[in-house]
């Protein structure tokens, strides 16, 4: 923690440095490691703080004779303890490793696995929930592309989530969600059960990834769906297809042809860097894709259960009878929980 100290205050008088700001690289770099070391140095400071009141506590314990000034001492002994304790737990979570994408964007895919109609209709309901749950967080969220199924359903959607630490909280949304309901469509009244997968990315940044535009070949066409505002009446929706991974993006989303385009190019981006994280990590890359899988009720991650209202996330056994919450985008109580077992994980893998 000293070390830690020293560089925080080096990085501080970097900040302070003219120079930094004629570098907007530098300075963003600067900027991002100071806010991610500023919860450590003042929790740091605030144990170092807890650690003398014990220490100045339990010296007046030893010399004080006046029973009344002993009982105080005492007290604020059993208080700076307690504090300290608190703040020490608080810095093992505070110095475990973090993702170094926690706090970009994210650009969230959602597509219908098994169960047709209805596993479409199951992932705009995914979609809306997650939209309602950005706008509980304050983050934005824009569609970059989808399919429809023509009945309100998505058989693909893709977006991108801008927010502080959209990351950090989405991430633990990837794999399959398995829904289980009676369809609108069902005269019977039959449970159907149905599946969607969800995939988070974290959204690249231009400096990321190089992209050779003779990599690249760049289709225009008309846009399919619902008119309107020129949207199909133009030569406005883009397809990218990037010839070495043989990745294809579409976008149609926007009026004009070089915003779509703009648009397809940061999608091809994250797709790639995407790529790229997981050559580096390998391990992460198996995990990943076994959490994505290809929408089979065996690789759920979570499922729904509308008859019983409740909610069950597979990965640590939690159940909550409050579905009605969770499909408006009341999400926190399950990824709070989630995040809460990650770092149990980490911190006991820590202690072995």
């Amino acid at each position: 923690m000293d070390m830690l100290l020293r560089h925080y205050e080096e990085l501080m008088a970097d900040l302070s440095d003219p120079a930094a700001a004629s570098d907007p690289k530098r300075l963003r770099d600067l900027m991002k490691e100071q806010a991610e070391l500023s919860p450590i140095v003042d929790t740091y400071r605030a144990y170092e703080a807890a650690a003398r009141d014990e220490e100045d506590s339990a010296e007046l314990l030893e010399t004080e004779r006046d029973e009344e000034m002993r009982d105080l001492a005492k007290q604020e002994l059993s208080q700076a303890r307690k504090r300290k304790e608190h703040l020490a737990e608080e810095l093992k979570i505070l110095l475990l490793p973090k993702d170094p994408n926690d706090e970009r964007n994210v650009v969230l895919e959602i597509r219908a696995g098994v169960g047709g109609d209805e596993a479409a209709l199951f992932a705009a309901d995914l979609f809306r929930m997650y939209g309602r749950y950005a706008d509980r967080r304050g983050w934005q969220i824009e569609v970059d592309s989808y399919s429809e199924n023509g009945i309100g359903g998505f058989k693909e959607i893709i977006a991108t989530v801008k927010g502080r630490g959209a990351y950090s909280r989405l991430r633990y949304e990837s794999g399959v969600h398995r829904v289980q309901r009676v369809p609108e469509t069902e005269s019977g009244g039959r449970i159907h059960t149905s599946t969607a997968s969800v995939a988070v990315m974290p959204e690249a940044e231009e400096f990321d990834v190089t992209i050779d535009p003779n990599d690249v070949r760049v289709d225009v066409m008309r846009a399919s769906g619902n008119g309107g505002q020129c949207v199909n009446t133009t030569d406005s929706a883009v397809r990218l297809t990037h010839l070495p991974t043989g990745i294809v993006i579409y976008s149609q989303t926007e009026k004009s042809q070089l915003q779509n385009k703009d648009k397809a190019f940061r999608l091809l981006r994250t797709k790639l860097y995407l790529l790229e994280l997981m050559k580096r990590q390998e391990a992460e890359a198996d995990e990943r894709r076994s959490q994505i899988g290809s929408g089979d009720r065996s690789e759920k991650i979570r499922t729904y259960n509308f008859p019983q209202g409740r909610v069950t996330d597979h990965r640590i056994g939690l159940t909550l009878y409050q579905i009605d919450r969770v499909m408006d985008g009341d999400l926190d109580g399950i990824l709070d929980a989630l995040i809460a077992a990650d770092r149990a994980q980490k911190l006991a893998h820590l202690s072995v």
